[in-house]
């Protein structure tokens, strides 16, 4: 392997050898070269959460979590395993588990606001509507131009029930990205189904741009309403 010298490479060599590996994209290397590192030290957090976090990249999410698991109980201290864990749950949709490592993430490092909008994600799925909310909004104090945080707080709004506010949520998530084929669907059934006939117009426009976009579902409540 490339830029491992002598024999025998230490512990260190390898996990940076691997994260080399990883800035590359080349997982299964550095996998391999992380098992290496874990073979000299069951115990190095630092390869283990690596080693998860190329398992994740391989959308092998299942197999990440007990990795994590692992470099959690090695160092209970950093927040990036329980970060990382959390991720995994929440592509698994194990939304309580998830919200519990982002939890314990943030508790250890607050500063790391990329859990905010994470377990915003975590709390809407589970019908935590509010929280979910508080979530978003810590997000975007830190970074107000994030398209998909503005997408999901209008979700957020729906499911809280206050349409008006979730309309401008998803109004400034397509501002800022007007590709984003679910905010226009979303933006135009919540204009017919709240407001009715005075935003029948724009909402039949929102539609049709989200048919446009490839957003299929769109095509019913064309046909139904705008035809």
């Amino acid at each position: 392997m490339a830029g491992l010298m002598g024999c025998s490479p230490s512990e260190e060599e390898l996990v940076q050898e691997g994260i080399l590996q990883m800035d590359a994209q080349n997982w299964q290397g550095a996998i391999s070269l992380f098992d290496r590192a874990l073979e000299i030290n069951p115990e190095n957090a630092l390869a283990l959460n690596a080693k998860g976090a190329a398992l994740f990249q391989e959308e092998k999410f299942e197999e990440a979590i007990p990795v994590f698991t692992a470099s959690i109980e090695a160092d209970s201290a950093s927040y990036k395993a329980w970060f990382n864990r959390g991720n995994a749950n929440l592509k698994l949709e194990n939304f309580k588990n998830a919200v519990s490592d982002y939890n314990m993430a943030t508790l250890l490092d607050p500063t790391q606001t990329d859990i905010y909008y994470n377990r915003g994600l975590a709390l809407l799925g589970l019908e935590e509507y509010e929280d979910a909310l508080l979530d978003f909004d810590a997000a975007l104090q830190v970074e107000p131009n994030q398209a998909l945080v503005h997408f999901n707080r209008g979700k957020a709004l729906l499911g809280n029930n206050d349409p008006g506010n979730a309309m401008k949520a998803l109004t400034d998530a397509i501002n800022l990205d007007g590709k984003n084929a679910a905010a226009y669907y979303l933006l135009g059934v919540t204009r017919m189904s709240a407001l009715g006939e005075s935003e029948k117009e724009e909402g039949c426009a929102d539609l049709k741009m989200a048919l446009q976009l490839g957003y299929t579902e769109a095509k019913t409540w064309i046909d139904d309403f705008c035809e």
